[in-house]
């Protein structure tokens, strides 16, 4: 059988053993360090000092000292050089009598030893007596085994704080990161997910971590497909090795967006995947903007082409040489030109401006208006384009004057007006009043019998190139950029305006406006 110390010695060494595999509070490991050395080697007080950054000895853990007088027993640390191995300095018990002189603490004997790693100097590990023999050369063989585990531990402990400043580093270039970020499992279990997917998704990091991430985003085509069931690159990855799946997520308030996700996976040794990283970006904008494209390409392909067609027909068919064509049939067909010209003026005008609105380039040349003349003025000429439709014009008494841009206002008011008479195909009344506002405003509204607008198109009328999906509006030619034109232009003069639509029963269209001033 070991003798009795040794039998104390490995217990307390599996005991420090056993703490160091359970924690990593440094602090507490050296002073059980410091406390199961001093009680083994029957002495009264112990002191760890650790090498910082700058080569400096700090003092970090004591047993049996005042904590206000370990400060004065640095003569003892100090004698120690970076690269001195294990000798302490020759003064050593001088500097000792010094120092306990210096802090009223008598201690008459100590042994030191340096705490290494391989050669790298980690700190000294101090043992005091106050009475006794001095220490022995058996003595520092025990302490060595206990500045091992102490060096040990401290390693450990500066590795965890290492490892877990670099957690935290990338933990916070994820969270901030611009794009979404997810990790998941090789189970597309989700393991992290960052704050910029939930303001994507709406969806918390804790209703979605430990959950697959099918069930969360589950991704779909515009036909209802989910993509995540039937095509994700994770289950069956593509022959160009591309990890990459998009389609729309729709989020819990109705909103759908469309998601791209790259993966990135993570392998061991073997090349099996530990985990995947996930990209996620929102391309709902720019998807939708390659919509405008296309519907811009179909727009200018069918709405320009039309007019231009029917000109080069009649200038052709008028032109012709062998046919004497008597001055009525002259006049119509040039009417018919002319209306065709002024048709193709006004598409190629709305498609400017709706391009000259994205670059933010409209202007307003303001001056003091009358709203109800401006809009006497456009019925009077709307009247005469119309014999199914009667107007009603009603304003408030002393109905205020507004600062504005008339070109731009009577666009908008004719606008308005030419899209009651064209939805309205059975003709009908359009009342068209002006009323007084909240907060020095007015109101104007456009109210037809018409053919309605669904409640899911009514905040979408006024997108560029939107038109309601019903057959009146496919017979209607329109570039969907007139209510477009309408909002920017209202916007642009602090305005607002909205629709009011049931369908069958018809559609008020209100403007707002801030009021103006004669003075």
């Amino acid at each position: 059988m070991l003798p009795d110390f040794r039998l104390r010695q490995r217990e307390y060494l599996l005991e420090i053993s056993r703490a160091m595999s359970a924690r990593l509070d440094l602090s507490s490991l050296l002073e059980l360090t410091l406390k199961s050395a001093v009680e083994l080697m029957a002495g009264q007080a112990g002191l760890i000092t650790l090498r910082q950054d700058d080569g400096k000895m700090t003092p970090w853990a004591s047993i049996g000292l005042p904590v206000q007088a370990v400060p004065l027993f640095e003569p003892l640390w100090q004698g120690f050089e970076q690269d001195s191995g294990d000798a302490a300095p020759a003064d050593i018990s001088l500097r000792l009598a010094l120092a306990s002189r210096a802090a009223g603490v008598q201690m008459r004997q100590v042994v030191a030893l340096p705490m290494e790693i391989g050669k790298e100097s980690i700190g000294l590990i101090f043992i005091f007596r106050t009475r006794g023999a001095a220490f022995s050369p058996n003595d520092r063989q025990v302490l060595s085994a206990f500045a091992d585990q102490a060096a040990v531990a401290v390693h450990n402990a500066r590795l965890y704080q290492q490892v877990s400043a670099e957690r935290e580093r990338l933990n916070a270039i994820i969270e901030n990161s611009g794009d979404g970020v997810m990790i998941l499992n090789p189970y597309r279990i989700i393991q992290t997910w960052n704050n910029a997917l939930t303001n994507m998704t709406g969806i918390t990091a804790e209703n979605a971590i430990g959950r697959p991430c099918y069930e969360i985003l589950n991704l779909q085509t515009k036909q209802g497909v989910s993509v995540c069931h039937t095509a994700c690159p994770l289950i069956n990855p593509p022959g160009d090795g591309r990890l990459y799946a998009e389609g729309q997520h729709h989020r819990a308030d109705g909103i759908a967006i469309t998601l791209a996700d790259n993966y990135s996976p993570q392998v061991n040794d073997a090349g099996q995947a530990t985990q995947f990283v996930a990209n996620v970006r929102d391309m709902t904008r720019l998807r939708e903007a390659e919509e405008l494209k296309q519907t811009l390409l179909s727009v200018i392909s069918h709405e320009l082409k039309t007019p231009v067609s029917i000109i080069k027909g009649y200038a052709g068919t008028l032109a012709r040489e062998d046919a004497n064509w008597d001055k009525e049939t002259l006049a119509d067909g040039l009417q018919v030109i002319e209306e065709e010209a002024d048709r193709l003026d006004r598409l190629i005008t709305n498609l400017l401006e709706a391009s000259r609105l994205q670059a933010g380039g409209l202007k307003l040349k303001l001056s003091l208006l009358s709203l109800e003349d401006m809009v006497r003025a456009s019925v009077e000429k709307l009247q005469a384009t119309t014999t199914k439709h009667r107007f009603l014009v009603s304003f408030a008494p002393n109905f205020p004057p507004i600062q504005g841009d008339h070109e731009r206002l009577r666009e908008v008011i004719t606008n308005l007006l030419g899209n009651a008479i064209k939805y309205s195909p059975d003709g009908g009344t359009i009342t068209v009043t002006g009323q007084l506002g909240p907060h020095n405003t007015v109101r104007l509204s456009v109210q037809d019998e018409g053919i309605g607008i669904p409640p899911s198109d009514q905040e979408k009328i006024f997108d560029r190139f939107h038109r309601v999906d019903n057959r009146l509006a496919r017979q209607q030619p329109g570039t969907g950029l007139g209510l477009f034109l309408v909002k920017a232009v209202v916007e642009a003069h602090n305005g607002k305006v909205w629709v009011e639509s049931s369908p069958g029963k018809g559609s008020t269209f209100w403007v707002e406006l801030p009021a103006g001033t004669s003075n």
